[in-house]
């Protein structure tokens, strides 16, 4: 079928086009809303600015396609083909995109929030500055991909896959990321303020500058992690694994640290908590200097002074 004959009958009246070959077709600009184009072959075809609401592409192939700042709200596009697709701009609130496959397409500035994408491929994808605010990304595979700025916050992110994947400067308050596989992630200035990272595993993380006010990092494994300059006023970081983790210049007031494991961590120019300090203090004074009274050549009296001296 023909773009003019296409666009003809939906003028009409039409708009039951599944299974039709566009493949290469020029849709640029076109207003094509409701209309069902489910297993349609859309392949390398121009859409862009193309007005889609609701449009219905279940399980159409559209690799290659072009659909920046196509305006596609509620569209359906349920085991969609969208590899290495171009959706700059796209504007895909509330959009339902389950199981749909985008490894390696272009989602920059895209608008997707409330979308729903439960495993999805998003594998190698562009998504710097695209808003996925509540959005569902439950099972999603984004590895490797950019997620540069991007806006997470109301996100679910149960069970996605995260290797290598850049989330510098990404907004991720109040997301629960729980349990979750960071070994490595790039998670440097993201704001992560409320977030939950409970158990998460962070070993090398780069955590630098991140804004982590009130997080909840409790018995997460942040081991040789870098927090360079973080903010963690009332973190939870009880229990936690902080071997070899880099601490420099962090803000830690009012942070609690129970149980949690220090072996060679970096607290230089740290502010930390009173109460952890003194403990850091005692244990490097007991290190160097202990008391055993059995056979110590001093009085109970003077090691108690000479701790007093060196606090």
């Amino acid at each position: 079928m023909n773009v003019s004959h296409l666009l003809r009958r939906y003028e009409q009246g039409e708009i039951d086009f599944s299974g039709v070959d566009l493949s290469g077709a020029d849709l640029g600009g076109a207003i094509l809303i409701g209309v069902n184009l489910s297993r349609a072959n859309l392949a390398g075809a121009n859409l862009t600015r193309a007005f889609l609401s609701r449009v219905k592409l279940n399980g159409a192939n559209l690799q290659r396609a072009n659909l920046s700042f196509a305006k596609m709200n509620e569209a359906k596009l349920v085991d969609a083909d969208l590899t290495k697709a171009n959706l700059n701009g796209a504007f895909l609130v509330k959009a339902k995109l389950p199981g749909a496959r985008l490894s390696g397409a272009s989602l920059a500035g895209s608008n997707l929030r409330r979308a729903s994408l439960p495993n999805a491929n998003l594998s190698g994808a562009n998504l710097q500055f695209a808003n996925l605010r509540e959005a569902n990304l439950t099972g999603a595979d984004l590895r490797w991909a950019n997620f540069y700025g991007v806006r997470l916050s109301g996100a679910k992110l149960f069970g996605t896959k995260l290797t290598d994947i850049n989330l510098q400067n990404a907004y991720l308050n109040g997301v629960n990321l729980s349990r979750l596989d960071l070994n490595g992630v790039n998670l440097s200035e993201a704001r992560m303020c409320g977030s939950n990272l409970s158990g998460t595993q962070l070993n090398y993380a780069n955590l630098s500058r991140a804004q982590l006010r009130g997080v909840c990092l409790q018995g997460a494994d942040l081991t040789a992690a870098n927090l360079e300059g973080a903010c963690l006023t009332w973190a939870n970081l009880n229990s936690a694994k902080l071997s070899r983790t880099n601490f420099q210049d962090a803000d830690l007031q009012n942070a609690t640290l129970a149980g949690a494991q220090v072996e060679e961590t970096d607290f230089c120019r740290a502010t930390l908590p009173d109460s952890f300090r003194l403990y850091l203090d005692l244990e490097k004074i007991c290190s160097c200097t202990p008391y055993h009274p059995e056979n110590s050549e001093m009085s109970r009296s003077q090691f108690y002074n000479r701790i007093e001296k060196m606090l």
